[in-house]
């Protein structure tokens, strides 16, 4: 049997897919916020977690909405995380009532990062590997370590290999 590589073994997400995965990620949020079960704001930490957090925002009423950027990838291969864009500093505080969503948590480190920033916030990913899944409060699928997950917005339709064999 040929060698994979890693993101052949690929889990391909559809723009339909997000969109209920990301609303039942809000309904299990919902209530289970700090003051009286609601959430201060929503924060996406970007660029995956954008449209994850504008369906939990809309879907629990959430208006107040910011962002966090931070690279932690250079096209397939991680690397450290680095924060390039911070939320409002007055909003933030230490992360109390705060709700940070992404789309998918994989080894942690991204998540590491932004819990040192905001300790208290509540930490939600739509999908989560082994190894990541001990940074995140709430999420709704687990995936396999070697699972290559490909969101709607960095794909193209085009013709794809058989995983195994060709006839």
């Amino acid at each position: 049997m040929k060698e994979r590589l890693p993101h052949e073994k690929g889990f391909h997400v559809s723009w339909d897919q997000i969109h209920r995965d990301s609303r039942a990620l809000a309904w299990r949020l919902d209530g289970q916020g700090p003051d009286n079960g609601s959430w201060r704001a929503v924060v996406g930490i970007t660029r995956g977690g954008l449209v994850p957090a504008m369906i939990v925002s809309r879907e629990l009423d959430i208006r107040t909405v910011d962002t966090i950027s931070v690279k932690s990838y250079n096209w397939q291969e991680q690397q450290a995380p680095t924060v390039i864009k911070a939320p409002q500093a007055e909003l933030m505080g230490d992360g109390h009532g705060i709700l940070i969503v992404d789309d998918l948590v994989d080894s942690g480190k991204t998540l590491e990062l932004v819990r040192t920033l905001y300790p208290r916030a509540h930490f939600a990913t739509v999908y989560a590997k082994p190894s990541g899944r001990p940074m995140v409060d709430t999420y709704i699928t687990e995936v396999s370590q070697d699972t290559w997950i490909f969101f709607p917005w960095d794909m193209a339709l085009q013709y794809v290999e058989p995983y195994r064999g060709r006839d």
